[in-house]
C-alpha cells in the first residue's frame, strides 16, 4: 500500500474542524504516538530517505517501514506496517532483537494525536492533529491507496489542503524535524 500524505502548520483547529465535520468527519480517537527510529546495519536509512521504526500507541506495538518518498508535493511513500503483540515486555523484547540484529537507535518522537476520518472524492481519509514533542503542532492528511490509485489519491488530498485553506506545507518528516531541534540543543 502506499501512504499518500500531506502535512502542514495551522493556526485554527477549531476551524478546520468544524470544515472536516461539515463534509461527515467523525472523530475517531485521541492517542498517545512513541515511535523509535533505528538505523540499519547495512545502509544509513536516512540517505536512501527510509524510515524504519518501532511504534508503540498506548499498549500496542508494530513495526513500520517507510520506503522513499514518491514526489515533491507529497510524502506518497511504500509503508509496511506489521503488527507485533501488545505490551511492554513484547516492546523491550523487539527493541532488543533489533539492537542484537545490529540496528542502532536514533532518535525517539512523541506525539498527542487527535483522528478524524471521513471520505473525499471516494478515498477513505484521515485527518490528524499532532502535537509533537519539541517540533510544534500539525495536520496531516493521510490517504492509503493502491499504487493505481496514486494519482487520483494525490489529487484528492491536495484539493483537501486547498478546501481546508492550508498553505503552510511542510515536507520535513517528524523524524527529520527532532533531530534537526536535537542537534540545535532546543
Amino acid at each position: 500500500m502506499l501512504e499518500v500524505e500531506v502535512r502542514y502548520r495551522y493556526t485554527d483547529r477549531a476551524g478546520l474542524i468544524a470544515r472536516m465535520t461539515a463534509w461527515g468527519a467523525a472523530h475517531a480517537q485521541n492517542r498517545t504516538d512513541v515511535d523509535s527510529y533505528f538505523n540499519a546495519p547495512d545502509r544509513d536509512l536516512k540517505v536512501s530517505d527510509e524510515a524504519f521504526r518501532l511504534r508503540r500507541v498506548g499498549n500496542t506495538n508494530c513495526l513500520t517501514y517507510k520506503g522513499p518518498k514518491r514526489d515533491a508535493e507529497t510524502k506518497t511513500r511504500t509503508e509496511i506496517e506489521v503488527a507485533l503483540g501488545d505490551g511492554d515486555e513484547i516492546a523491550a523484547d523487539t527493541e532488543r532483537l533489533l539492537l542484537a540484529l545490529r540496528y542502532q537507535p536514533i532518535v525517539v518522537v512523541r506525539k498527542q494525536r487527535q483522528v478524524y476520518r471521513f471520505t473525499r472524492g471516494g478515498f477513505q481519509m484521515e485527518a490528524c492533529f499532532d502535537d509533537v514533542e519539541r517540533v510544534g503542532s500539525f495536520i496531516e492528511l493521510e490517504i492509503m491507496a493502491e499504487e493505481d490509485q496514486y494519482e487520483s489519491a494525490k489529487g484528492v488530498l491536495l484539493q483537501t489542503a486547498a478546501d481546508l485553506g492550508l498553505t503552510e506545507k511542510e515536507t520535513r518528516s517528524y523524524l527529520g524535524m527532532v533531530l534537526a531541534a536535537n542537534n540545535k540543543g532546543g
